[in-house]
Parts: structure tokens; sequence; C-alpha cells
């Protein structure tokens, strides 16, 4: 008992004010990528950019997968043990992977990749307009033009704002509202219903299957990782690139595309339902399913 000491690490708090901190700095990314998108592209070609942009989102943990399961195959304490002193592999289930390395280098790529997005102008040329010098001048005041209603809605905010600044409890009763009214909106709720039972469903593989894959199949974390993401990531790939250009080709409209979507999520059902039929036996475990005998 005088060996026995409970766990009593802080260390933890630290990778969650990182997530905090990347969730934060990642999340703005889809809804004003999409405005930025919406705002200056053609009607007709931003279904496929949209459906790039997606792609693009699935691509990024498809990389993160195999570099998981590569980090999975390396020793947690890797630098400061040696390989001769290290007595299990990566099948024992003692075996912890280098978990931290991929943290540390997905951050150092993001600092990176952020840095280009501090040179993106405020506003483009329409997508489809000239922008020949001797339009110069035409050019000057197109923007003013282009993006009055929006101009004058930002103007409007801009004066609120003014009026607001120091006056945080004005902002309950405008925005109460407007949270409500959309709560009352059938379409969006939907939506949001929609969203949240695909994520969850999505997030639930990503979470238990990596286990599963381990104990029915006997694989180690690291194929187990490595199973998922080149299984299932490359498939949403094609779909969500597919989807955008398929809208883009023949100009499918918001209620044709519903359509669309309801049939493909009816027939995904009817084929993730059939898996019920796919049972493995059981792997035995002494104490649980067999004596110990």
């Amino acid at each position: 008992t005088e060996c026995e000491k409970e766990p009593g690490s802080l260390l933890w708090i630290f990778v969650m004010v990182g997530n905090i901190v990347r969730g934060m700095g990642e999340t703005p990314i889809m809804p004003l990528g999409i405005s930025y998108l919406e705002d200056f592209a053609k009607a007709e070609n931003s279904p496929f950019y949209l459906g790039c942009l997606h792609t693009a989102t699935i691509i990024g943990p498809f990389l993160g997968l195999l570099l998981a399961s590569f980090c999975a195959e390396l020793f947690v304490d890797i630098g400061s043990v040696g390989a001769d002193e290290i007595t299990i592999t990566a099948t024992d289930a003692r075996w912890v992977g280098a978990w931290w390395l991929g943290i540390l280098i997905c951050a150092l790529l993001n600092l990176l990749v952020g840095i280009p997005f501090w040179f993106l102008p405020k506003s483009l040329v329409k997508e489809g307009e000239t922008n020949d010098p001797e339009e110069a001048s035409e050019k000057s005041v197109a923007p003013l033009q282009e993006n009055d209603k929006n101009e004058t809605k930002q103007t409007i905010h801009a004066v609120l704002i003014k009026h607001h600044t120091n006056s945080w409890h004005y902002f309950i009763p405008d925005f109460i509202p407007f949270l409500k009214a959309l709560f009352h909106n059938p379409v969006y709720m939907l939506f949001i219903c929609i969203t949240v039972l695909q994520f969850s469903a999505f997030d639930g593989m990503i979470s238990f299957m990596p286990k599963y894959l381990e104990q029915q199949f006997g694989k180690s974390a690291s194929d187990a990782i490595f199973l998922i993401g080149v299984y299932n990531l490359p498939v949403l790939c094609v779909g969500y690139f597919s989807g955008g250009l398929f809208m883009k080709k023949f100009k499918i409209n918001v209620y044709q595309a519903a359509n669309i979507a309801f049939w493909v999520s009816l027939l995904e059902y009817l084929l993730y339902f059939a898996a019920f039929w796919t049972v493995c036996d059981t792997t035995p475990v002494a104490g649980l399913t067999v004596s110990y005998q």
C-alpha cells in the first residue's frame, strides 16, 4: 500500500486549454469561408467551390489519421527511452503511443498555414467581371456599386456597435429575439438536427471503431487508425467533390438538392442497417466469456 499513489498531475488542463484555443481558431473557417465564397463567386460556381472546401476539410482528418497511425507506432517516451529498454510491442494493451508528437506537428503546420490568411483582401472582384487596366476608373467605383446592400448593413451595424460600445446590457435584448426567431424557423432547426445526427454518427465511429478493430480483429492501435482513415475518408472526399460538381453541372436548386439529399441519405441508412446482419464471433475473454481454466 505504501507504493500506491493517486494521480495528481494537472497537465491535462494544458491539453484541454490547447484544444479550446485550437477550436477557437478553426471554427471561423467554415462560416466565414463559406460567406467569402458566396460573396465573390458566381451562383452557378458556388456549389462546386463549397464542395472543394468540404473536400479539403476531409483531406485534413485523413492526413491526420495517417500521422496518428505513425505516432502510435512510436513509444510515448521516445527520445528519453532507448529502443532496447522497451520490452512491450505496439499490440500490447499497456502500449502508449507518442500521442503528443502529432499535436506538436499539427500546431506548427497550423501556424504556418495561418500566415497567408493575413494577406487575403477584404474585398474581391466579383467572379466573371473584367479587371482590365483601362477600366481602372470603373473598378474604383465598382465595389461600392456591387456591395451597396452589404455596405449599408455594415454601416448600420457599425452605428449600432458605436452606440452600444459601453452598454453590454443592450446586447441581450437584441440577441434573444434574434435567437428565438431562429429557433422558430423549421427549416433551420431541421437542418441543425440533421447535422447533429450526422456528426454524432461520424464521431461515434471515429471514437469507438479503433477499439473495436483492436479487440475483434487483434489489430494494433496504429493499424486500426490507419484502416479507418483509408476506408472511410477518401470516399467522403469523393462524395463531397462529386456532389459539388454535380450541382454545378446541372444547376441544381435548393429544392432539388434537398430531394437528392433525402434519397441518398435513405440509401445510406439502408446500407448501414444491413450491417446488423454482419455478425462476428465474440473474442473469448478469460473470466468474462470463458472460465479461467
